[in-house]
Formats: C-alpha cells, sequence, structure tokens
C-alpha cells in the first residue's frame, strides 16, 4: 500500500472516529438539556385547582372577606391569602403530598392561630380534617370545599369538641369569583 493511500485511509478513520464523537457528544447534550418530568405532575396535584383565583367570600347573605389563592413553586403548592371584612388575614399553603397521598392544609392567621389539616379529594369535595389543642382542650377540625360551578365554591369549616360525635359549623362561606355575576 502506498504511503499516500495509508495517509488517506487514516485520515478517513480519524474523521469517522470524531462524527462518531461528536454525535455522542451532541446526543449527551440533547439529554441533558431536555428538563425531567415536572415534580407535580400527576392528576392529583391538580384535584384542588378549582379553588385558584380572586374571590369576594360571603357569608349568611353578608361580606365575610376577600381571599386570593395562587398556584407557586411550579404548580406544586396552592397559596391562599386570606382577607376578613373585620380586619383579620390569613395564609394557608396547600400541597398534595404523594408519599402520603394526601392532601395537606398548613394555615395561620395574625391572631397565631395555626392548624394543620389532611385529607383527600373524593366524590367531588375535597375534604381536610385535622385538630389542635388550646388550653388542654382538643377539638377536632373538618373543612370540606364544594366546586359549586366554575365561578362558585362553598367552603364549610366544622368543629367537634366530643371527638366527632357531634359537629358545629364555624364558617358556611360561598365564594363567588372576582367579576363573575352576583347570585
Amino acid at each position: 500500500m502506498s504511503r499516500d493511500l495509508l495517509k488517506t485511509a487514516f485520515l478517513v478513520m480519524l474523521a469517522a472516529g470524531l462524527v462518531q464523537a461528536a454525535s455522542a457528544q451532541t446526543q449527551n447534550s440533547s439529554a441533558s438539556q431536555s428538563k425531567p418530568p415536572k415534580a407535580c405532575s400527576m392528576a392529583e396535584h391538580r384535584q384542588f385547582d378549582f379553588w385558584i383565583g380572586d374571590w369576594d367570600v360571603q357569608a349568611g347573605g353578608q361580606q365575610a372577606g376577600t381571599n386570593t389563592i395562587q398556584l407557586i413553586l411550579d404548580g406544586c403548592v396552592l397559596q391562599e391569602n386570606w382577607t376578613g371584612s373585620k380586619g383579620g388575614t390569613g395564609k394557608s399553603f396547600n400541597f398534595y403530598d404523594s408519599a402520603k397521598g394526601k392532601w395537606q392544609q398548613t394555615w395561620v392567621d395574625s391572631t397565631g392561630n395555626l392548624l394543620e389539616l389532611y385529607g383527600e379529594f373524593k366524590d367531588g369535595v375535597m375534604r381536610l380534617t385535622g385538630e389542635n389543642v388550646r388550653n388542654g382542650k382538643k377539638t377536632l377540625q373538618r373543612l370540606s370545599f364544594f366546586p359549586l360551578e366554575k365561578n362558585r365554591v362553598r367552603q364549610l369549616w366544622e368543629q367537634s369538641q366530643d371527638d366527632g360525635k357531634t359537629w358545629s359549623a364555624v364558617f358556611d362561606g360561598l365564594y363567588i369569583r372576582k367579576g363573575s355575576a352576583k347570585p
């Protein structure tokens, strides 16, 4: 084999190797640039989305306050921002805990009240329950959110001081999406 032919064969093999290496690097680069699946993309993470929005809230036909529910942290958390008509404020963080298979709400208000509630979306209703202890007395808490239609949500907050034998309503509110027609 002539020297020129050997040189040409070597250059062809070298070029083929470089093309193969460049192709592998491009594939690796593309794989590293593609985004991983969204952390909160399961259908369960979207079960409480009916509550997202800006709301006027009524109880007993009277203005009880306003509430803004926002989807934050890449769609993993619903943040509630409550302002009562008498001046109280509160916030909650609501998220689906896929490890537990449950929803969690952590609520804190301007008087220092804390509620931690857990539950699920079942039969078209989001139900969350928990308990708190004040002055040595345990109180069970139960919140139910009923999506009535696109622009209406009912929230029923109940308490029990006898381990769930009887329940009394603390708040029965109608959320009306701001900008929609009043009932």
